[in-house]
Formats: structure tokens, sequence, C-alpha cells
């Protein structure tokens, strides 16, 4: 088994808040992430995907396809958006890095070719802080 990662970047903000709590319970818990303004974040996409080289081409998948479908299936509606707002796949969740890992697997797992396997999708929200998620 051969695992295959594609970096790519996009820029989004959201906002952490649960409107069944009051605003100090809101501060309290997610601090500046409950900003009434937003915050943003310049994020970092790792998606492995893992299977066997084709005998033809030596590729696990062809990384330029990997790369489009990347971009069509969530780049493109997440870049430059406010996740809480704008992203139809959000809409109704908590826009936490743990939500947002998720629901970029449960986009981009359909549009993958029997021939691989989405293995991990890793989200950096900043340089020191990211998420792992495995399908689970």
């Amino acid at each position: 088994m051969v695992y295959l990662t594609r970096v790519e970047h996009f820029n989004a903000a959201h906002k952490l808040y649960n409107p069944a709590w009051d605003e100090a319970r809101n501060e309290e818990v997610f601090g500046k992430c409950a900003n009434q303004n937003w915050h943003g974040h310049n994020y970092e996409l790792y998606v492995t995907v893992k299977g066997d080289p084709d005998p033809d081409t030596g590729f696990v998948f062809d990384v330029k396809r990997l790369s489009t479908l990347i971009r069509e299936q969530v780049v493109e509606k997440l870049d430059h958006r406010n996740l809480n707002m704008d992203v139809d796949f959000m809409q109704g969740k908590m826009c936490s890095t743990e939500n947002l890992a998720i629901a970029i697997w449960k986009e981009l797992q359909p549009a993958l070719p029997a021939s691989v396997q989405l293995h991990c999708i890793k989200l950096y929200e900043t340089p020191r802080i990211y998420v792992e998620y495995f399908g689970e």
C-alpha cells in the first residue's frame, strides 16, 4: 500500500459561538474565536490517498487529477469564504477545525474513484495547530 499526499491552501473566516450560551460562556470557552466580527485563518490542507501503484503508470493516483478534485470539491467552496455563512456543507455545524476536517472528508470521498481510498485529511489551522481525520 502506498500513501500519496497533496497539499492545498485556502483562506477562510469563521466564528466559534454556541447560540445556546450567553456571551460570557462563549467568551470563556472560545475566547477570541467568539469575536462578533469573525476571524480568519490561512489553512493548509493535506489530503492523503492510498492504493497500489498502477502497473502501467506507476501512480497510486494522478496528482494533477487529485489536485483538481480537491480544488473543485473543497477549495473553491472554502477559499475566501465565511465558513459559518457561505459554505453549504458547514451549515448548522460548529465551524471548528475538527468539524471542518470531517466535512472535507465527506465532500471528497464520493468524488474519488474506487481504485483509490481516502486515508487522511490533515488540516492546519495555524502552523502549530492541526487536526487529522481518518474517516472513523
